[in-house]
């Protein structure tokens, strides 16, 4: 096997299917990529068994198609050190793989290609085609509050639900809960939740774009598959039940208040400089037309902020963990949210005025 590319086309596609591999595996093929040249075609996958990613680059030109596993940070490391509009050439014998460049030349170990895992055969009972800034934008409003390493291994991922022309995305973490929703031009959908793990929501943040090209998205029993016209996406999926969230969001809140993010946002933030470092804490009295909000520590330190809100109810305080208030200001893009409430121990609904595509739940603390 032996193909010619330039450095430029090659580093790019690189980039993307390495991220799907892990560094420290029990299974030393799962370090490498697996690069087949087909014609003056030349495909790349990577996997780690739960996910796997797929590009390709055309390549200048072929002495023989094939293919090889090479070392994937290796690989990638070699190209990028390489000058900007260089030309490279790899070629494959046996149990070696041989990178050129100018002057530079470089020898790598390969294992066989006949032993790369590939995700099995599946067929799609979902599928359905959006805008690339849609799907991310979905994402971006729920991502971050998945759990990371709960022993509640379903909360480790996102919840995908499509119903008819809907297309939902919810995270939840036991504490605080996102979700978001958007309408898709296909009405006949069915109704499926689908949980995606949290690498795979990670890898297709990273992976998708904020233009208007096409994404179609296939989701089997297993397996959900996203794929534009530059990569290929298949992940596993969670084999979970993800809890019923409409059971969380609460209803019967008779105090509502309106405030303008940014002031909120930036409150927050500096009244979390003193908070507990360990328990983020901040106490909020809200009154007729103000909220204060306090933070404390371990070393009698306290922060303070006073910002006007619209608000006529009774006089209220409650506790929350800044970080996750914090999480949800920097993901909300309209200028005012309204936080609706009910008594001190009752959850927090936190939704954008004028936006009724996303909401946000958020447990209070006792301090």
């Amino acid at each position: 096997m032996k193909f010619t590319v330039s450095r430029d086309a090659f580093l790019k596609p690189l980039q993307v299917v390495s991220g799907a591999v892990e560094r420290r595996h029990t299974l030393p093929i799962l370090s490498n990529l697996l690069l087949q040249v087909n014609d003056n075609q030349l495909r790349l996958t990577g996997t780690d068994l739960e996910v796997e990613l797929i590009s390709a680059v055309t390549v200048e030109s072929t002495g023989g198609d094939g293919s090889v596993t090479v070392p994937a940070k290796k690989l990638l490391d070699i190209v990028r050190s390489l000058p900007d509009e260089s030309t490279i050439e790899l070629s494959a014998e046996e149990d070696k793989a041989f990178v050129r460049s100018g002057r530079s030349k470089f020898k790598l170990s390969t294992l066989s290609s006949d032993d790369f895992p590939n995700i099995d055969d599946w067929t799609s009972e979902i599928n359905f085609v959006t805008d690339q800034s849609v799907l991310k934008r979905l994402m971006e409003k729920t991502h971050f509050s998945m759990a990371n390493q709960d022993v509640r291994y379903y909360l480790n991922g996102m919840l995908f639900e499509t119903d008819a022309g809907m297309l939902r995305s919810v995270a939840t973490d036991g504490h605080r809960l996102a979700m978001s929703s958007c309408f898709i031009e296909q009405p006949n959908l069915a109704q499926r939740q689908v949980i995606v793990p949290r690498k795979g929501v990670v890898e297709l943040l990273r992976l998708l774009g904020d233009d208007e090209s096409e994404v179609s998205v296939a989701i089997g029993n297993n397996h959900i598959r996203v794929e534009t016209d530059k990569i290929v996406f298949t992940s596993k999926l969670v084999d979970g039940r993800f809890p019923d969230y409409r059971r969380v969001l609460p209803s019967g809140g008779d105090k509502i208040i309106v405030a303008d993010r940014d002031l909120l946002r930036q409150a927050f933030g500096r009244a979390s400089i003193l908070s507990n470092e360990k328990f983020r804490g901040v106490r909020l009295n809200i009154s007729d037309s103000e909220l204060c909000i306090t933070a404390t520590n371990p070393e009698q330190e306290q922060a303070e902020e006073v910002i006007e809100i619209n608000y006529n109810g009774d006089d209220l305080e409650i506790g929350f963990n800044v970080s996750y208030l914090l999480d949800v200001l920097n993901n909300v893009d309209d200028s005012e949210i309204t936080l609706t409430l009910a008594d001190s121990n009752s959850s927090a609904l936190i939704e954008p005025k004028n936006d009724d595509a996303c909401c946000y739940v958020v447990m209070p603390m006792r301090l």
